[in-house]
């Protein structure tokens, strides 16, 4: 998947809810319309932080698997 980035950011070190706090963190230096890609660990971690990301009015643009049990989300601003 082609996506242009404004932003990577891996919290694949961190647990919940440090990795929606990190994620919330880069999304409140961003503007609007710009991308945060993020490399986290696949589970709860991913589906919270997708959720939490919605909730707030936040597009998710890309879920995808990686190998070693991790994910991407992109997620627009």
């Amino acid at each position: 998947m082609d996506i242009t980035q404004d932003q990577t950011l891996d919290i694949t070190s961190f647990f919940c809810p440090m990795t929606f706090v990190h994620t919330r963190l880069a999304l409140d230096r961003m503007t609007s319309g710009e991308k945060l890609v993020l490399i986290l660990n696949d589970g709860d971690a991913r589906r919270n932080v997708a959720a939490s990301a919605q909730a707030l009015g936040h597009v998710i643009e890309a879920d995808e698997s990686l190998p070693g049990n991790r994910a991407r989300l992109v997620i627009r601003k």
